[in-house]
């Protein structure tokens, strides 16, 4: 759908640059805003990488089943009928820590791992449909409890702001407020669900 949204963006800026006799004006955005593009792609790397070396380390050095053991009271209330050490809540820990840090690129490999060990785990008789954890795990990646701002902070920085981290507050309410709607939300319509299957 995205790709269709964006096709379509980059057609009508050409057609109502055409119509208006500003096609040198699109021309040169084009040029400017694709160095711009690559520039901040490279520094968001750096920040990325650093924080997906600490969560690998953390894995290998088994701060991760730690960090699942202590979470794990809390957890197990969120995602029912999985293993409290097994593989799916550790790759789930890592994935809400690395939310919490503020690293959504960095979670997502995190997130597709912990699904893949849901599926494993429940051993579902219809593999082609999402299972409860699956989709709590989906909603608490999308809207997700952010401690620490990082790409946001480093993309604030990157255009000039002198004080990168002082949308905090802000951040901290609006993720909280996200994540207990989306929380609220899934059992509200799980109940539902389960209540017209036959």
């Amino acid at each position: 759908m995205m790709k269709w949204i964006t096709a379509g963006l980059i057609i009508l800026s050409a057609v109502f640059a055409a119509i208006n006799g500003r096609m040198t004006d699109l021309s040169t955005a084009f040029l400017e805003e694709c160095g711009s593009a690559v520039e901040l792609a490279i520094s968001l790397t750096g920040i990325i990488c650093l924080w997906s070396g600490i969560m690998r380390v953390a894995q290998s050095s088994g701060l991760t089943g730690k960090l699942a053991k202590a979470a794990a009271p809390l957890l197990s209330r969120i995602f029912r009928g999985l293993k409290k050490n097994g593989k799916a809540m550790q790759f789930i820990t890592l994935n809400i820590t690395a939310n919490i840090l503020g690293l959504g690129n960095a979670s997502t490999p995190f997130g597709i791992a912990a699904m893949r060990e849901i599926e494993k785990e429940e051993r579902s008789p219809t593999p082609e449909l999402a299972s409860h954890n699956m989709i709590v795990l989906t909603v608490m990646n999308t809207a997700s409890l952010q401690l620490i701002p990082t790409t946001a902070a480093a993309l604030r920085l990157k255009y000039g702001s002198s004080a990168p981290m002082e949308i905090l507050p802000c951040v901290w309410i609006t993720s909280v407020c996200a994540l207990a709607a989306a929380l609220a939300g899934t059992a509200v319509f799980g109940r539902i669900s389960r209540r017209r299957q036959p």
